[in-house]
C-alpha cells in the first residue's frame, strides 16, 4: 500500500498520508515517498494549489514513530530521520504554491510540526494539536521549537512545549494556530473550497507574494519595505496584473494564465 495518496480536482491537487494503520505516523519510507509526490506537484504548472491531509477516522498525523526514536542514538538521528524531516518539511513551507492542511484528526507532535508549515490550515471539530516530546523527555526536533515561536505568541508556544498537553481544534483557533474549525465531515470539502477560491488566482501573483511573506519576514522592516516595492514592481511587468486590472475595470471575471 502507497504510504502517500495524490488526487487531483481541477486546480488543486490533493496529498494524503496514508498509514491509518499507524495513525499516520511518520518514519523515513513515509517522508520520502511524501517528498517525492510533492516535488511532482510542485513541479507540475497545473497545480495551483496543494492540500495535505491523512487517512482514516482518528489522525492527520499523530507523530513520529516512538519505538523507532527509543532505537536511535544521538548521531544517527541526526543524520538520518532528523536531516530527511528537515529537508521534508522546509520544502513544504519554502513551496511557491499556496499550501492547506485539511487537519482531520489528531496532529501531534511531528503532525503539529508538518501543520505549522502549511500556510493556511482547516481543522475538524474533534482535531487536537499539541507538541507532547516534553513528556517523553525529548522536545520538538522537526522544526516546531523555531516555526511555533515565530507563528504564535511566545508565552503560549512555550506553555505548549514545556507542558505537552494536548488542546483542542477550537483552543488552536483561539491561539491562531488554525483558521478555521469545521464539523469533522466537512473538513476537506472546506479546505477544498477555499483550494478553488485561492486556484482562480494568479499562481505568479501567489508565488511571488509568497516570496515577499517569507524573504520579508526575516528582515527588518527597513529592509523588507524595500523588498516588498521591487517585489510589487515585478508583478506589474506580468500580464497576469494588467489582465486582474482590466478585467475590474470592465466588470468581467479575470483570466490569470500565470504570466
Amino acid at each position: 500500500m502507497n504510504a502517500i495518496l495524490t488526487e487531483r480536482r481541477g486546480a488543486v491537487a490533493i496529498l494524503t498520508i496514508n498509514r491509518p494503520e499507524t495513525l499516520n505516523a511518520l518514519d523515513v519510507p513515509t517522508l520520502i515517498e511524501f517528498e517525492t509526490s510533492f516535488a511532482a506537484l510542485e513541479a507540475d504548472a497545473t497545480v495551483h494549489v496543494i492540500v495535505v491531509t491523512g487517512a482514516g477516522e482518528r489522525a492527520f498525523v499523530a507523530g513520529g514513530d516512538i519505538a523507532d526514536l527509543d532505537s536511535r542514538q544521538g548521531l544517527p538521528h541526526y543524520l538520518e530521520f532528523a536531516e530527511v524531516i528537515h529537508r521534508v518539511f522546509a520544502r513544504v513551507e519554502n513551496c511557491d504554491k499556496p499550501t492547506i492542511g485539511a487537519v482531520n484528526g489528531w496532529a501531534l507532535g511531528g503532525g503539529t510540526e508538518l501543520v505549522l508549515t502549511l500556510d493556511l490550515r482547516i481543522a475538524a471539530d474533534t482535531a487536537r494539536l499539541g507538541l507532547p516530546e516534553i513528556t517523553l523527555g525529548l522536545f520538538p526536533g522537526a522544526g516546531g521549537t523555531q516555526r511555533i515561536v515565530r507563528q504564535l505568541p511566545l508565552c503560549r508556544a512555550k506553555e505548549l512545549m514545556f507542558t505537552g498537553d494536548h488542546i483542542t481544534a477550537q483552543e488552536a483557533l483561539a491561539i491562531g494556530l488554525v483558521n478555521k474549525v469545521v464539523p469533522k465531515a466537512n473538513v476537506l470539502s472546506t479546505a477544498l473550497e477555499l483550494a478553488d477560491k485561492i486556484a482562480a488566482k494568479s499562481p505568479l501573483v501567489l508565488k511571488l507574494l509568497k516570496r515577499t511573506l517569507r524573504h520579508g519576514a526575516d528582515m527588518p522592516l527597513s529592509a523588507a519595505l524595500p523588498f516588498e516595492q521591487a517585489m510589487i514592481g515585478l508583478v506589474l511587468d506580468s500580464r497576469d496584473a494588467h489582465e486582474g486590472c482590466s478585467a475590474f475595470v470592465q466588470k468581467r471575471t479575470a483570466q490569470f494564465k500565470g504570466n
